[in-house]
């Protein structure tokens, strides 16, 4: 059954099916939206609040996954190994970075995966010292419930199982 192009609309602002809508949440006064300035507070929060943040949250009609472009500026120069590199080398991360037409990962292949995916790292020209890279992760297994187990076990393997200075346990 056809529903006017009005009741669609509440519930999305736009057509979602075959498209994209670069408005996630409620629009704030200075232009940006909530998931978008969440983005900001949770990176301060999170990892430091001196890395400046500019998002543009996109709803895309996936079933699973969140993507992100990235930009970062280095204090100093880094190149694209090096990069590659050290993403490899951190936990939880995996790294297909090839530079061909199926040399990344989209939302519908990390489906069911716990590893964040990196790929089409890059030089960003429009800054000093700057890296672009594209990331995606499956939201219902890497998301904040996951991350909460995995930093619980951290926390549990390298705090609490360690037998305090001169005491035994």
């Amino acid at each position: 059954m056809n529903q006017p192009a009005e009741q669609h609309r509440k519930i999305f602002t736009k057509q979602i099916a075959f498209n994209v809508i670069p408005h996630i949440d409620s629009f704030m006064d200075d232009g940006q939206t909530k998931e978008e300035w969440k983005m900001v507070a949770e990176t301060a929060k999170i990892l430091d609040p001196s890395i400046k943040v500019c998002a543009s949250c996109v709803r895309v009609p996936v079933f699973i996954g969140h993507a992100e472009m990235i930009n970062v500026e280095f204090d100093n120069p880094i190149d694209e190994e090096k990069a590659r590199d050290v993403l490899r080398n951190a936990p939880g991360i995996t790294v297909i970075d090839h530079r061909n037409d199926e040399g990344y990962v989209t939302p519908a292949e990390c489906a069911g995966e716990d590893a964040v995916f990196v790929s089409r790292i890059r030089k960003d020209h429009s800054v000093k010292n700057g890296l672009n890279f594209w990331c995606v992760a499956d939201n219902l297994r890497k998301g904040a419930a996951l991350n909460a187990v995995q930093i619980a076990e951290i926390l549990a393997n390298d705090y609490l199982r360690k037998p305090l200075a001169g005491k035994a346990l």
